[in-house]
């Protein structure tokens, strides 16, 4: 989840001013949340209270309407000021940048054991997306996102059933299968290299033209800054495409210390609640 709000936050000043570069300085003093930060918290929140469809609702108005100006797409923030609770058939990508805490209760444990797809998480992780974004394409870049993020969490983390060794000591080999998967269950094309999206890559708010680069971003990092840089150096809807990138880089890196203190400091006191309650949620969990 962290991961996330590190990838919006970075990449908050290049939105609009795209750099086709890794060489950057990770945090600037005018970084900033935005609501890709402001989503994901709501969404944490819709999951600590029960993680039914109308939590997700309240959650996501709430925040949305404590955040005004955090730079939500028209129909979205439209919807929150409103009293209507009904999805709009969106396929734009808020739906996986904001997804990220639903692949975090997802039990490793149980995969390993079972052989099966915890149910829990995956099923949050198509709610938090239906309740606005509707659309097949929508769900489909909340669920990839959410997959990708809890095969890291099992691959990175040594997680293994009764007829397999645990990988986490080969990262090429934990990203090659987290990639089949994806290609597989949702048809993205996951082969381009960065080098080749980057030079015609523009912005696009779609899931279909975000999730694919964002976990090829990923694919391609040696860590988890390296990761935020792959992503920030395509341009496009850059915060939200590190936004996703970071959330799934976290689970497969962890997230250096110093990078999260930096990250914290540019965040307000209802949001630094919100992730101490979700660090409490998981701990008992």
């Amino acid at each position: 989840m962290l991961g996330a709000i590190v990838g919006d936050i970075v990449d908050s000043v290049y939105e609009w001013h795209n750099i086709k570069t890794k060489d950057f300085p990770l945090f600037r003093d005018d970084c900033f949340f935005t609501d890709d930060t402001v989503m994901t918290c709501a969404v944490a929140e819709a999951i600590m209270n029960g993680g039914k469809r109308d939590d997700f609702i309240d959650a996501m108005k709430k925040y949305g309407r404590m955040y005004p100006d955090a730079g939500y797409g028209g129909r979205f923030g439209a919807w929150i000021n409103s009293d209507n609770r009904e999805p709009y058939n969106s396929y734009g990508n808020g739906s996986a940048m904001r997804v990220s805490p639903c692949a975090w209760v997802m039990d490793c444990g149980f995969c390993a054991r079972t052989g099966m797809w915890p149910s829990n998480g995956r099923a949050g992780a198509q709610l938090s997306a239906e309740v606005t974004h509707n659309h097949p394409e929508g769900i489909k870049g909340a669920m990839a996102t959410a997959d990708a993020i809890f095969m890291c969490r099992y691959y990175f983390g040594g997680y293994y059933g009764d007829y397999e060794q645990p990988i986490n000591d080969n990262p090429a080999e934990c990203k090659r299968r987290i990639k089949e998967h994806i290609e597989n269950e949702y048809g993205y094309d996951l082969s381009r290299t960065l080098d080749q999206i980057r030079p015609t890559y523009r912005f696009n708010e779609t899931c279909q033209d975000t999730v694919p680069q964002a976990i090829i971003a990923f694919l391609e990092s040696t860590d988890f800054e390296d990761a935020i840089r792959n992503a920030i150096s395509l341009g496009g809807d850059s915060d939200t495409l590190a936004a996703i990138t970071g959330s799934i880089a976290e689970a497969a890196y962890g997230i250096p210390d110093w990078i999260k203190d930096k990250a914290y400091s540019y965040l307000d006191e209802p949001l630094k609640g919100v992730l101490r309650r979700w660090r409490k949620f998981l701990s008992n969990d």
